[in-house]
């Protein structure tokens, strides 16, 4: 092992020769590339890491008891750190190798071991039987045998000073990824992107060489500089970045990248579905996904059932062929709020809806008025419903034959009987009530809210399965 004087002597000369590492090693012999370097770094960072008179960051005795410890508890490095707290694992195995028990230990061989001889090397050349006895002489064996324990103990210690080198590039590599990426500390590295893996290197790029950092992270140079040239270009989305922001919040949160793109070509910005996703998730745009819960207002069999007449079909060749009504549940910190529209099955246009604070008669009454006053004197819709109390009840039924409305129920229990209403809610839910906080958000606040909400839902909210038009504008197209 080299001593502090040794150490201090590379580096003053590493420094002395402008940072020309194979000159000092040439002058001196000692030692390697990669222990110059750990030296230099170590007497960067602390003038006083060589000096003779400084007793170090451990005692003597400490030292002493943490070799004690390895060599009467297993030899394993791994224990004695993790129980006594100190020192780390490559401190630790320089302090071995400088014992004379581990030098006892490595010299150990089996009794029955047999060394079987080394068999002598032809040598083709002109020297004479005399000549080579006097080279034998010159170098005699047992000077050999001086020399080789010597430069093995060399190269093991260089070899395990690589290894803990390689082993904190792994580590800040992982350390990075985690701190720059947020991403998990177990993540593959190989795994990265391109431009995730130089964000990384470049934030290694003072401690380690490029070279280094490309051979660990698998990426070639051509790859790294393309990266930077990438980086440096201007964006060209960059005044797209805003609008995407913007039309996301306007729209309660609910549009995808189908529908954005819609927005954005009425706008007269013509991307694609492709390019316009991509942003999206490079600016967070991600439309939150929650199971609603269903309310139930069975109370029993009032009145006789009616069948259904639907069977689950719920398509409509024209304006005011079918209807659906339900009645949904809100739940907010100042109390509870219903909900009981008319959906058209045509285009899904809700065609009258009340909000009130009970689900009583006077909420899907209010609401069947409004929409059977708009009908002309040739519609009479088929007004589809579960089997709830509100549509079994007298005053029910007498409006629908007031309006001359046919009557038409589910199965019991069975929530696909009416899941045209069940997706309407799914929606509402999604985009309007799950992703806000309703706390300090007064009842009558709220009722408003949820009025605006349906007026935007008809009027603004984009449908895939209308071609991208909202409701209002399919229907003016089609009776046009």
């Amino acid at each position: 092992m080299y001593s502090n004087v040794d150490k201090l002597k590379a580096v003053q000369l590493f420094h002395q020769y402008d940072r020309a590492w194979a000159q000092v090693l040439r002058e001196l012999g000692y030692p390697s590339r990669s222990a110059l370097k750990l030296w230099v770094r170590q007497y960067e960072s602390d003038a006083h890491a060589f000096d003779e008179r400084s007793r170090g960051k451990y005692t003597d005795s400490q030292r002493k008891e943490a070799v004690d410890y390895y060599f009467e508890h297993g030899r394993s490095s791994v224990r004695a750190v993790r129980i006594l707290g100190f020192p780390s694992r490559t401190l630790l195995d320089i302090w071995v190798r400088e014992d004379s028990r581990y030098t006892e230990h490595k010299i150990t061989v089996a009794p029955d071991r047999v060394k079987h001889p080394i068999k002598p090397r032809v040598v083709k050349s002109n020297t004479t039987a005399m000549q080579v006895a006097k080279l034998k002489q010159k170098a005699p064996c047992d000077a050999v045998s001086r020399v080789a324990p010597r430069n093995l103990t060399l190269l093991n210690h260089e070899e395990l000073l690589k290894r803990a080198q390689e082993l904190e590039l792994q580590n800040d590599i992982l350390l990075h990824v985690n701190d720059l990426l947020k991403k998990d500390l177990g993540i593959d590295q190989l795994k990265l992107t391109n431009l995730e893996k130089v964000q990384v290197i470049d934030a290694l790029r003072l401690k380690y060489p490029l070279k280094t950092l490309l051979a660990a992270l698998q990426l070639s140079k051509s790859s790294y500089f393309y990266q930077h040239t990438a980086m440096a270009r201007e964006d060209k989305y960059a005044q797209v970045r805003p609008r995407l922001h913007a039309i996301f919040k306007q729209n309660y949160s609910s549009y995808g990248y189908r529908r954005m793109t819609g927005e954005l070509r009425d706008e007269g910005i013509r991307l694609s579905e492709k390019v316009v996703r991509r942003l999206m998730v490079e600016e967070g745009l991600y439309v939150t996904v929650t199971r609603c819960r269903k309310y139930s207002s069975y109370a029993g069999e009032i009145t006789p059932a009616v069948p259904n007449l639907l069977a689950r079909d719920f398509t409509a060749d024209r304006p005011n062929e079918k209807w659906l009504t339900d009645i949904t549940e809100f739940s907010i910190q100042a109390g509870k709020v219903y909900l009981s529209p008319i959906i058209d099955c045509f285009d899904g246009q809700v065609t009258s809806w009340s909000i009130g604070t009970s689900p009583n008669a006077e909420l899907v009454s209010t609401m069947l008025k409004a929409a059977a006053e708009t009908l002309n004197d040739n519609e009479k819709p088929v007004v589809h419903s579960d089997r709830g109390a509100h549509y079994r009840w007298p005053a029910w039924i007498a409006l629908m034959e007031k309006y001359e409305l046919t009557r038409s129920m589910s199965k019991k229990a069975s929530t696909p009987d009416n899941a045209r209403a069940e997706s309407l809610f799914g929606h509402l839910k999604t985009e309007f009530f799950y992703n806000q906080s309703w706390q300090g958000v007064s009842v009558q606040d709220f009722m408003n809210q949820l009025n605006t909400y349906l007026e935007w839902y008809n009027t603004k909210r984009r449908k895939n399965s209308l071609g991208g038009k909202s409701p209002q504008e399919y229907r003016h197209g089609a009776v046009a």
